[in-house]
């Protein structure tokens, strides 16, 4: 979930208590809406970092931050630099209870006369921003996203105008005390479903916050307004009082609650989360760390998707441009065999050649090729001789036999095309790591169907590949799988071990599946286990029933020629099985690349 307003003021109060006089010593900007101050304070060294972000707007204290600044400046940081620079931190704030921050900072201009300005951070879905403001005069110094009245007619932000709040959206805050009959009364303003009414009535609070309000409170978070009685209200009340007296008191949770399944964020929040016990919830002091360890996880998503889905697009162009080109060989094959009929009949008009003259537009036969020895007719040239209309259907005969042999390579060489570019389709939607779309693209490039930006390739060039992913199966034996068509050929033939059991999905693209044990020694457990990862890790994961081939490795072979990835094999059996996304989680064997969703 975003930051609402109760975790935010968390984090205030937190970033209150850390930068409160520390001195800015860098500033950076790696992203377009987001800001990175390097703060040191109490002989310590903090990261604050600031986004402005219309997806996940947020602040907090970062304790690793790997994104590095571009070669050129971008204006706001260096106006941040001028202004800010070597500043220190006089106060952190929220705005009343909503989602906005202001920084007081104090800072030497060029005249070396010491003045306060204000660093606005306003998370607020796409009219976030980041907004430098003199504190003296009130007016904007400059903001990471400029917004001009053509852009809003509600509020302009530029430089040199007056700075104006966001428009207030008659919400009342939470930790203004508020008696029985205002609360109810503000509740019941119209008939909505009560949690509802929490969140759309009073500041900074979040769908899942209200939700949590009615859980305590023992009342149906569905129920409407108007369905509850003045006890459920009384009742509510008190729970809702007694949250945001903590708050107040700036007694906080900070928590993120996991899916104990797939291991994966849920939500996130500065109180605990009760109403949401079939979770496993992690505390933890700071929530600094939980905003971290959240939005990090949530940040790698959307790069590996934003990296990956232009490649994908590539991809499916060529898949397509292949497909057709695939349709169009097959139905010249078939138009080819159509001209295998010219064999016989050069036959049938040599065996009549004593019929044919020159001028003849036809003639008739008797097929001694058919048992029924019916009579047909052949169709000539009466331009030309007997003996030259007989040479003529050998001819097409043979240009139809050697079209044949050559559509018949060419339709190999496609189809085979046509599975290497399904099985990095495959491939790129089992990344979970920027490293493994590199290394997906490296591979292009040598194949020829991608090609790095001069920029692209330095910035993505590798000293080591990724190794294919490890699980351990539930009687512990262990299974590799491939990541991209390099790795399935480094597991299968470099990796492993001939009495090794192979695994792939049968005529489905998808990954190299290794059991490091012997075939008789493999229990029936870890096989299926194997077979199933085979099956999630393929082009057929939302199937049931999804054939899977095994053997040892010593009966899989790679032919000379062939593209990555692609194999063959013989004396193997056949397992069915459906892909089960739990079963995956369970037995993948947790990695330290944070680079890597797991």
């Amino acid at each position: 979930m975003p930051l609402d307003g109760l975790t935010l003021h968390a984090a205030a109060h937190e970033l209150n208590a850390s930068l409160v006089g520390g001195k800015i010593d860098k500033i950076g900007q790696a992203e377009n809406d987001e800001i990175l101050l390097s703060i040191r304070n109490n002989q310590k060294n903090y990261k604050l970092l600031m986004s402005a972000n219309s997806a996940n707007p947020r602040i907090y204290l970062v304790k690793e931050y790997k994104k590095e600044n571009p070669m050129k400046a971008p204006m706001f940081l260096m106006i941040l630099r001028k202004h800010i620079g070597g500043g220190r931190i006089m106060s952190v704030s929220q705005n009343g209870f909503d989602r906005s921050v202001t920084i007081k900072i104090e800072a030497y201009d060029e005249m070396r006369v010491l003045s306060e300005k204000l660093l606005i951070i306003e998370m607020m879905g796409k009219h976030s921003n980041i907004i430098l403001v003199d504190a003296e005069t009130n007016k904007v110094i400059d903001s990471i996203k400029r917004v001009s009245l053509l852009m809003s007619s509600v509020r302009e932000v530029l430089p040199n105008r007056e700075f104006t709040l966001p428009p207030e959206q008659n919400k009342k805050n939470p930790l203004i005390n508020i008696s029985l009959v205002d609360f109810v009364s503000v509740l019941k303003n119209k008939d909505t479903q009560i949690f509802k009414a929490i969140y759309g009535n009073f500041e900074g609070i979040s769908p899942i916050v209200a939700k949590e309000i009615c859980f305590r409170s023992s009342i149906d978070y569905s129920l409407s307004t108007y369905e509850l009685t003045d006890s459920s209200f009384e009742t509510l009340k008190n729970c809702f009082d007694k949250l945001f007296n903590d708050v107040s008191d700036n007694n906080f949770y900070p928590n993120i609650v996991m899916d104990k399944r797939l291991n994966t964020p849920v939500e996130f929040s500065s109180i605990l989360l009760t109403n949401m016990k079939d979770y496993k919830i992690e505390p933890s002091e700071s929530i600094s760390e939980i905003c971290e360890q959240y939005f990090a996880l949530k940040d790698l998503y959307e790069r590996i998707h934003q990296r990956s889905s232009g490649l994908k697009k590539s991809i499916q162009i060529k898949l397509d441009r292949v497909s057709s080109k695939l349709e169009k060989q097959t139905e010249e094959l078939s138009k080819a065999y159509e001209l295998d009929k010219y064999s016989k009949t050069g036959e049938l008009l040599k065996a009549n050649i004593y019929m044919l003259q020159k001028g003849m537009k036809q003639v008739t036969v008797i097929d001694y090729f058919d048992e029924n020895t019916p009579q047909v007719t052949i169709p000539l040239d009466e331009h030309l001789t007997p003996s030259e209309n007989i040479q003529a259907s050998y001819k097409k005969y043979n240009k139809s036999k050697n079209r044949i042999k050559e559509l018949g390579t060419q339709i190999e060489h496609t189809r085979s095309e046509m599975d290497y570019l399904d099985n990095v389709m495959v491939s790129i939607n089992n990344c979970t790591s920027l490293d493994s779309i590199e290394e997906i693209k490296e591979e292009l490039v040598k194949e020829g169907y991608y090609s790095f930006s001069k920029t692209e390739g330095k910035k993505n060039k590798k000293d080591k590949a990724s190794e294919p992913m490890e699980f351990i199966a539930s009687d512990g034996t262990k299974i590799f799988v491939g990541k991209n068509n390099t790795q399935n050929d480094k597991l299968t033939l470099k990796m492993s071990r001939p009495d090794d059991v192979w695994l792939h999905t049968k005529n489905i693209p998808g990954s190299h599946v290794i059991i490091k044990q012997n075939l008789d020694d493999v229990s029936e457990e870890a096989l299926y286990e194997a077979a199933r990862l085979a099956a999630y890790y393929s082009k057929a994961r939302t199937s049931s029933q999804v054939p899977v081939d095994y053997t040892q490795r010593k009966n899989v072979k790679k032919p000379n020629g062939a593209k990555p990835g692609l194999v063959i094999y013989d004396d193997y059996g056949t397992l069915y099985v459906t892909p089960d996304e739990e079963l995956v989680y369970k037995l993948m064997k947790k990695h330290e690349d944070k680079n890597e969703v797991t």
